[in-house]
């Protein structure tokens, strides 16, 4: 058996062997990339150095990266999926490329210093060539040089890796799979099958292109390479256990809920329960506690984390498992990961108290929401049953979208769960009536992590990076006017608006607003040179640069400078003067939660 430690430890071993220095994870909630509510990959914060930025840490770095994927959270529950997942990965920024990383994936797939594996139960799929590259032979050959025999190298059309916003860098992939050792489901079968006879195990990307805003396609200005091994999968399939729940990571919670409940995890009826539980307070516990964590709330990143606490408790109810274990449960992963991720220690008290404060608001609302729901249902049901014998009348499957809103609105039932309870019980939801409702009452909140807003960072747009360079001269003057206190809770900002959170327990008056803009527009009107610097963290502190960066007192940082008024720990990118963002405008202010305020502002605005 080989544990998660180990697994790391073996890829930083790997990794540094190959002249690579091991970076930090970065934080799970994103502050340069509106495309996505959270980091879902581990080249997520790397964009402006895949981009041609120069990374502080050279040119070859490795990680274990956070990463939080929301999509699929209603398979949740399978062998498979979380919501929460590390990644193993290793970046060359501009140094080497295919020559290098082939022979080392290999070298690192089959040493026994390493995992160990059989060459000839590794197959591999290579680029099969598009409009943009051609059939990626090269790759091909490499492999084949390795040992991995012609029959197990597939060309697949999909081997082809861009950024889930469609802009940004790409290029061809490579994955790498085990073969079970099942046989082919047909003469056709190979790796992108999902027979299970393949199950992938790490995928080395090879960064050549980048798509712009506009879509046009343009050559990188640096060749790249970006890797990523899953560590739970990879886990899993290293040791042989048929589902990620089954490894060392999830035991000692899904034990403290057996011992709790006093049912059992093998028992089928429960399993699924089990591993939402299990999941779901991890993924939170992963959230609440990071460097930029959050609080639940109806909105955003906070609306994601209050429905995976309370499905979570919905399905303690089910094992019933009483209130009051949502704390022990984050207390079994802050121990877990205190080694890679300390902020959870450090966060342990705001972990706990954010649960327990969230278990009991959804409790009362489950209570009454519960009530409402069975009235909701019985309706139907007695409806259809005296409706049976009428000629040419259809059977009423689904609740109504006026329903659906209302136990959201007046019982705090988010949308999700009452799918969920509603799929349990044999119906749907008219999904396009309770949106129609929720419009109606402008309150339409943004609750998936993909396509939420268009542009951003990752596509390098010129207005987008001056929008950037706005956020930071407005949080200088919310620190001119209130106080070094005030910190960034989150941003998002796209090339028409910025948004942007901070810790403030109240409206700001229409004074405060004026004067807030007043310093921006000053600051522009002097067309101050931004400027960009390097400095090891601990001198950049002493010099006085701020901002939620995690770095040893030696690490190169990068610093953006705007005269006097702003001196940020910051990995960009800006304008080069403030000149170019023309004229600022404060558009809204709202509240986001207890103590968190909310800006939006406009640039160029006439």
């Amino acid at each position: 058996m080989i544990t998660r430690r180990e697994l790391i430890d073996k890829w930083f071993e790997f990794f540094k062997s190959k002249k690579h220095v091991v970076i930090p994870s970065a934080s799970v909630i994103p502050e340069n990339d509106p495309t996505v509510l959270f980091t879902t990959a581990g080249m997520h914060p790397l964009v402006p150095y895949l981009l041609g930025q120069t990374h502080p840490k050279g040119k070859r770095i490795c990680d274990v990266q956070k990463c939080i994927r929301t999509g699929d959270i209603d398979e949740v529950g399978d062998e498979s999926h979380l919501t929460f997942f590390e990644m193993l990965g290793n970046w060359s920024l501009g140094d080497y490329f295919k020559n290098e990383m082939i022979p080392w994936s290999y070298e690192f797939l089959t040493d026994p210093k390493y995992l160990g594996l059989d060459k000839n139960k590794i197959a591999v799929t290579v680029f099969a060539g598009n409009d943009i590259a051609p059939r990626d032979e090269l790759t091909a050959n490499l492999w084949e040089s390795q040992g991995i025999s012609k029959d197990n190298i597939y060309f697949l059309k999909d081997n082809w890796w861009i950024l889930g916003s469609g802009i940004g860098p790409c290029g061809a992939d490579s994955e790498m799979f085990i073969d079970s050792g099942k046989p082919k489901c047909s003469p056709k079968c190979n790796p992108s099958c999902d027979c299970g006879k393949f199950l992938e195990i790490w995928n080395d990307v090879f960064m050549e292109f980048k798509v712009n805003a506009d879509k046009s396609i343009t050559k990188l200005t640096q060749k790249n390479v970006d890797t990523g091994m899953g560590l739970e999968r990879t886990l899993c399939k290293l040791n042989g256990v048929k589902s990620v729940f089954d490894t060392e990571i999830f035991a000692p919670t899904i034990k403290y809920c057996e011992n709790i409940s006093g049912k059992s995890y093998d028992d089928e009826n429960y399993k699924p329960s089990f591993r939402i539980i299990a999941d779901h307070l991890r993924t939170a516990t992963i959230i609440i506690g990071d460097e930029n964590g959050i609080s639940p709330s109806n909105v955003g990143q906070g609306y994601v984390l209050r429905r995976l606490i309370r499905r979570a408790i919905r399905h303690m109810k089910k094992l019933d498992i009483p209130a009051g274990h949502l704390g022990e449960i984050a207390k079994i992963y802050i121990e877990y990961f205190k080694l890679d991720y300390p902020e959870l220690k450090d966060n342990e008290n705001k972990i706990i108290e954010e649960l327990n404060k969230e278990e009991e608001k959804f409790l009362k609302t489950l209570e009454l929401g519960n009530k409402e729901f069975e009235k909701v249902i019985n309706g139907i049901e007695r409806k259809n049953q005296f409706m049976a014998n009428q000629p040419n009348f259809q059977k009423e499957t689904q609740i109504s979208g006026k329903s659906a809103f209302r136990l959201y609105d007046t019982f705090g039932f988010p949308i999700e769960l009452t799918e969920e309870m509603a799929k349990e019980r044999g119906y749907g939801v008219d999904i396009a009536g309770f949106n129609e409702a929720f419009k109606q009452h402008q309150e339409l909140a943004r609750t998936t992590n993909a396509g939420v807003f268009k542009g951003g960072l990752a596509d390098d747009s010129i207005w987008t990076t001056r929008l950037h360079t706005a956020c930071h001269l407005l949080l200088a003057g919310l620190r001119h006017m209130f106080g070094t206190h005030i910190e960034q809770k989150g941003s998002n900002i796209t090339s028409e608006r910025l948004r942007f959170d901070f810790n403030f327990d109240r409206k700001l008056t229409d004074d405060e607003v004026k004067q807030l803009e007043d310093f921006v527009n000053s600051a522009i009107k002097k067309s101050i040179p931004v400027e960009r610097v390097e400095l090891p963290f601990a001198e950049a502190k002493r010099k006085g640069a701020y901002g939620v960066h995690k770095a040893e007192e030696n690490e190169l940082v990068s610093i953006y400078k705007i005269g006097d008024l702003d001196f940020q720990i910051c990995g960009g990118p800006h304008a080069k003067n403030t000149s170019e963002l023309i004229n600022f405008k404060i558009t809204k202010q709202e509240a986001v939660s207890a103590g968190v305020r909310r800006i939006k502002a406009v640039i160029n605005y006439k």
